[in-house]
């Protein structure tokens, strides 16, 4: 007995066990176990008598109010997703093919500058949309094409549908552009020009050679969007609830923050279910057919010549670059200057939404954003949780990518591989809710997070796992096992041939998971939107909020503070080299 329990001691010991252990224990607490807790929740007895219920389920699903809670609302987020899908593919698509199969010029600029709308929130394009076509009837104000104009935008064109599937297709297409590119940027140009030899059209060349080849790409493009755009929440927030047009998303987040919190919660599960099943039907169209362009031969491409086409498509890109790159933040930056809102005239601009003392004639006395203490306050939130959740993420990410590597036949790390890409598959908008539910009030381990930076960190953390963890294995990859073995042999131990040798060789993978993680942390707002308190805002919750509230001006300018922040970020790393978004299509 004696012998097996020092065999256990000694096991259990070993540095190795101990992180996986705590590794599977966090995320068995931090992702499956809230899951339980939202699903427990729901099934509760609605009137809080003791015992389970389905009365929640069935009045969702089957009651007088089952078709404006739950049908209409889902009908319009799949219209949304599919339509955004659409637009999105086809113009990510076709951006992609110029861009790495022709001869157009100056291609790295030009990707750089595609990739930048991604980089900025989703919700960014809703408020430069409402600049540009809000109207008085439901605005308040007039925007820009009624005030020079004087037509006033139909109520479609200003909010619901319309400017949701725009707004959202003028931020996603850049998923298109990227994946459909490195599926072509793969292709070898050799059967290309078999066909162009035996005297076949350029369309028909793409028609039938090239597009069933990047027939992977194009529909991991497609349920990417589709499940991104279902699960979307700012912008149809921003440019449907004055209309009371719903998603699931804004649906959720208007049950539970008037104290519905069944509702809200069994609607998540339906978005997580929606989107599971989005992404199961992915794996299941890709995997029926071989799709392997790629061989032992030496491979080539031959670029397209656009001929007398080159000058007008570059002009057509850089017009369309300018359009939904520069244009928008030019915009916001005016609107910004702008005392009364709608009102474009050189004797209405002013800085007192920057710089000025609370004025009781102006937004209801709110000062300027370089003096409101509350934005300043929000900022340093903003940076608090994005620096603190990139940091975690990506050593938390490197470290599950050095287990897995290391350990891919055994069942525990493989567990570990699902585990830490469960986050990708819930939207947002349903993660906020379900750490809601298991940090609203005190748990196993854990006091009560709601209110607390924390909670902001831990579920910022947790929902960038997928992208850390694949940075982190491709690091570990290119790392051979005889540089570890090589300073075991001279007596290190695990812990220091990690901290020596391991971290040094993947500092650049850990760097760029840091980066994006960081990116994506300045203008997150649907993960947060729920968990925020007064005195835990961020910069985009409290947009939201002073938007909500008609302080447009202010909310504007505070917007232009995010927009610009991730703009140097974005644009440092790429100058020198610490990340590249764009290899595999800027070549």
């Amino acid at each position: 007995m004696q012998k097996y329990v020092t065999r256990f001691c000694k096991k259990i010991s070993n540095p190795m066990v101990i992180l996986t252990i705590a590794i599977l224990a966090f995320l068995i607490y931090t992702i499956i176990l809230p899951l339980i807790e939202i699903l427990v929740t729901t099934l509760m007895d609605v009137n809080g008598t003791e015992g389970f219920s389905l009365e929640g389920w069935k009045s969702i699903f089957a009651s007088d109010i089952s078709q404006a809670l739950l049908y209409s609302p889902m009908t319009q987020t799949f219209q949304i997703g599919i339509f955004v899908s659409i637009i999105s593919l086809v113009l990510g698509s076709l951006l992609a093919w110029i861009v790495v199969r022709t001869d157009l010029k100056y291609k790295k600029t030009i990707s750089f500058f595609l990739v930048l709308p991604y980089m900025l929130p989703s919700w960014f394009n809703a408020f430069v949309w409402l600049i540009v076509f809000k109207n008085d009837r439901i605005g308040g104000q007039t925007g820009l094409v009624q005030a020079i104009f004087n037509i006033s935008p139909p109520d479609w064109l200003s909010y619901g549908a319309v400017p949701i599937i725009l707004s959202l297709s003028a931020h996603y297409y850049i998923f298109a552009f990227l994946l459909v590119g490195a599926a072509l940027s793969s292709i070898n140009s050799d059967v290309e020009e078999s066909a162009t030899i035996l005297g076949a059209k350029t369309w028909g060349i793409l028609r039938k050679i090239t597009f069933p080849l990047v027939i992977p790409a194009v529909v991991s493009a497609f349920i990417l969007i589709f499940s991104k755009s279902i699960g979307s929440f700012g912008v149809p927030a921003l440019l449907g609830l004055p209309v009371r047009y719903y998603t699931l998303s804004t649906m959720i987040y208007s049950n539970i923050s008037t104290g519905q919190q069944v509702t809200g919660y069994i609607l998540s599960l339906v978005l997580i279910v929606s989107a599971i099943v989005v992404i199961w039907m992915n794996q299941k169209v890709i995997s029926r057919r071989n799709y392997m362009t790629i061989s032992g031969k030496g491979s080539k491409q031959k670029l397209i010549s656009l001929g007398k086409w080159r000058i007008p498509t570059t002009i057509a890109i850089w017009l369309f670059i300018f359009c939904l790159s520069i244009l928008p933040v030019l915009l916001l930056g005016i609107q910004t200057l702008l005392l009364r809102d709608g009102v474009y005239s050189l004797d209405n601009l002013t800085l007192h939404y920057w710089i000025g003392q609370s004025d009781p004639t102006i937004g209801n006395g709110i000062q300027g954003v370089f003096r409101n203490s509350r934005i300043l306050s929000a900022f340093k939130n903003t940076v608090v949780v994005s620096f603190f959740a990139a940091l975690i993420a990506a050593i938390i990410g490197l470290v599950i990518g050095y287990l897995i590597t290391r350990n891919k036949e055994k069942w525990q790390f493989r567990l570990m591989d699902q585990l830490s890409y469960l986050p990708i598959l819930i939207p947002s908008i349903a993660f906020s809710a379900i750490y809601l539910s298991m940090f609203a009030k005190p748990g196993v381990f854990l006091p009560s997070l709601y209110g607390t930076i924390s909670i902001l960190i831990l579920i910022t953390v947790v929902s960038e796992l997928p992208l850390t963890t694949r940075t982190g294995t491709s690091s570990m990859i290119q790392i051979s096992n005889e540089l570890e073995e090589a300073g075991s042999v001279l007596g290190a131990s695990w812990i220091t041939r990690f901290r020596r040798i391991i971290m040094p060789l993947s500092k650049k993978g850990l760097l760029n998971g840091f980066i994006l993680v960081f990116i994506s942390a300045m203008k997150e707002l649907d993960l947060l939107i729920m968990l925020v308190t007064p005195k835990t805002m961020t910069l985009t919750t409290y947009t939201f909020d002073l938007q909500e509230q008609g302080y447009t001006q202010t909310a504007n300018a505070v917007v232009l503070i995010i927009v610009i922040s991730i703009i140097l970020v974005y644009t440092l790393v790429t100058i020198f080299g610490k990340i590249d978004i764009t290899k595999g299509v800027s070549k």
